[in-house]
């Protein structure tokens, strides 16, 4: 039996992210993903949405058909 995985290559935080340090953020998204490790990749509210800037993850989790990853933002393009 074949596990589901979906491979990213950006952030989409639905504004679910929550704020652990200074520019530390943690976000859970439903299912298996996979997201490239200390690369920086854009970041966005949404899938359509502009470009909030770059980041990097620091950390990717699997547990119970959840990812959490824990990224860095390295430069921010708009305050909003």
């Amino acid at each position: 039996m074949g596990m589901p995985l979906e491979l990213n290559t950006m952030i989409v935080t639905k504004g679910k992210e929550q704020r652990l340090e200074e520019n530390l953020f943690l976000l859970e998204k439903e299912g298996y993903r996979l997201y490239p490790i200390d690369i920086p990749i854009d970041i966005r509210k949404a899938i359509n949405a502009e470009s909030r800037g770059t980041a990097k993850i620091r950390k990717v989790e699997w547990e119970g058909n959840v990812t959490m990853i824990t990224y860095e933002f390295t430069s921010l393009h708009s305050p909003n």
